[in-house]
């Protein structure tokens, strides 16, 4: 099966197959048909070289624009209908949101993944554009959250937003005291995120009043993981993509 995870920033495709993942690309997520359509295709011949054959796909995504082309290069190589995650398959999960349908498919999806994989109560913390903390109770209810800017979007807008703070790769710091402005955001960020991880849940955990497993994924997963344990020992940056490979056969009555 073919997993795809449609985000602000990347579009993440990966191959599973029993619940396992096999193969995994990453892109930019481009709005423009033709660029997309370019690159989307370069990621299916890097799977076809690789011997795999897609028999299903199952898209999630928050972004309803680019999903709409994606799923319509989908049906055109591979003459298969996608199955779209909000639309074509709901999230067997009870939603406690006031307004449930406020709740990206993504937090959603990665709720359920991590209870099925890990049991509740549950902390989830994905690190994507933004950083999501997801709380699962005891009753293996979604709860609800918290959503805070990401690393590469606060890296972006302290570029943009001044005059004088120079645009920096994204990469580990060496040490929580920069002796450049570089070192110094870089510390910001990462030290700055951990602290603010380990805060939050701690205060997440207190509101369950329980000791939940904590369960962290998203793009920026190995760069952070250092910076928040002993707080997570469960490193799953797959949790989407087996989330969308469980909601097949239970939605659908059928196996991949």
């Amino acid at each position: 099966m073919l997993a795809i995870d449609i985000g602000n920033t990347t579009i993440g495709l990966e191959i599973v197959q029993n619940g396992k993942v096999l193969a995994s690309r990453r892109m930019d997520t481009i709005h423009q048909p033709h660029t997309l359509k370019l690159l989307l295709s370069r990621q299916f011949k890097y799977f076809s070289k690789k011997g795999y054959d897609c028999q299903r796909v199952v898209i999630c995504s928050v972004v309803p624009e680019t999903t709409v082309l994606v799923e319509r290069y989908i049906k055109k190589i591979f003459s298969i209908d996608p199955y779209v995650v909000g639309r074509d398959i709901i999230v067997p999960i009870k939603n406690c949101y006031k307004k449930p349908s406020q709740v990206g498919q993504d937090r959603l999806v990665g709720a359920y993944a991590a209870l099925k994989l890990y049991g509740k109560p549950l902390i989830i913390v994905d690190l994507g554009t933004a950083i999501t903390f997801d709380v699962v109770s005891k009753k293996g209810e979604y709860l609800g959250g918290a959503i805070v800017p990401g690393i590469r979007l606060s890296a972006e807008s302290l570029f943009l937003k001044t005059a004088l703070l120079p645009q920096i790769d994204i990469r580990t710091p060496q040490n929580p005291i920069g002796k450049t402005t570089q070192e110094s955001i870089l510390s910001g960020l990462f030290y700055g995120y951990g602290v603010l991880c380990q805060g939050f849940i701690d205060l997440l955990a207190r509101q369950l009043r329980a000791r939940p497993k904590v369960v962290m994924t998203g793009g920026h997963t190995q760069l952070m993981k250092k910076f928040v344990s002993p707080k997570i020992r469960i490193i799953d940056q797959d949790l989407v993509f087996k989330g969308l490979y469980f909601l097949v056969p239970r939605n659908l009555n059928s196996s991949c």
